[in-house]
């Protein structure tokens, strides 16, 4: 049964993306546009094929991927921080917990000037950008999973005996690792499209310095098939690592069919 879903799903799939490459051809076959603004997937094959080969795609990956490493776990620090203050202390929760939503709403792009201004056209200046993209959405999630957690199970646990750090470590932090896994996913969301902001403006290796050579170049080939390697890249991690780890916590709270 399961491998009759597992083929039908696969099938579903690959039908999918074969009508959605057909209808991307008829469109550009249609002459809507010229093909240096709207290429077809041949093309746009062809340049992900020769910029694969040559190693720029390879090496641009390598890079991004370097620079999130950092930018993010940077982030989940800082976020794990806001989350734990705001929602442990009433003071900071009506203070520094106004700031961090109200900063939220702020689009990465807008702190690229900032980055630049204090740190130069430096790798420092896009991990900023990927740090401010992405914490303050990891600590908003950290703050819902804390409070989330039902009341009565740190009454339970301070009647069992637990101090607060034992009451940390085992109910506090296992209760908000269903909040956390999705508001990690979602700041690895914006982590991502902050780092391929703040590379499109710095001259180096990386996904985003390939998008504006292509632009540079009039490329327009080139930049669709960046685009959809950063779209791979994005889609990959996702189910890799954050669509584990959701299957990984419905399985464990119960929520596994």
């Amino acid at each position: 049964m399961r491998s009759r879903r597992g083929t039908a799903r696969l099938l579903r799939i690959l039908v999918f993306y074969v009508l959605l490459i057909g209808a991307w051809w008829a469109i550009a076959g249609a002459g809507i546009w010229s093909p240096y603004l709207f290429p077809a997937p041949d093309a746009v094959f062809q340049s992900l094929r020769a910029n694969v080969a040559n190693g720029q795609i390879p090496a641009a990956i390598v890079a991004s991927l370097q620079r999130m490493a950092i930018g993010y776990a940077l982030s989940f620090v800082a976020g794990m921080g806001m989350g734990l203050l705001i929602a442990s202390s009433r003071w900071a929760n009506e203070t520094v917990g106004g700031i961090v939503l109200g900063v939220q709403s702020l689009p990465s792009i807008t702190w690229l000037p900032l980055a630049v201004l204090w740190f130069g056209l430096t790798e420092r200046a896009i991990i900023f950008v990927v740090l401010m993209g992405s914490a303050f959405s990891i600590a908003i999630s950290a703050r819902a999973g804390i409070l989330g957690i039902p009341p009565l199970l740190a009454r339970a646990a301070g009647t069992l005996g637990a101090s607060r750090w034992q009451a940390y470590v085992y109910v506090v932090l296992p209760g908000m690792i269903p909040a956390m896994v999705q508001g990690m996913k979602q700041g690895w969301s914006f982590a991502w499209r902050s780092l391929m902001a703040g590379e499109l403006l710095f001259v180096s290796a990386g996904l985003g310095h390939l998008l504006n050579v292509g632009r540079d170049l009039n490329n327009i080939s080139m930049v669709f098939a960046v685009m959809i390697v950063i779209v791979i890249v994005g889609v990959a991690v996702d189910r890799l690592v954050f669509g584990r780890a959701e299957r990984w916590v419905h399985e464990r709270w119960g929520y596994a069919a």
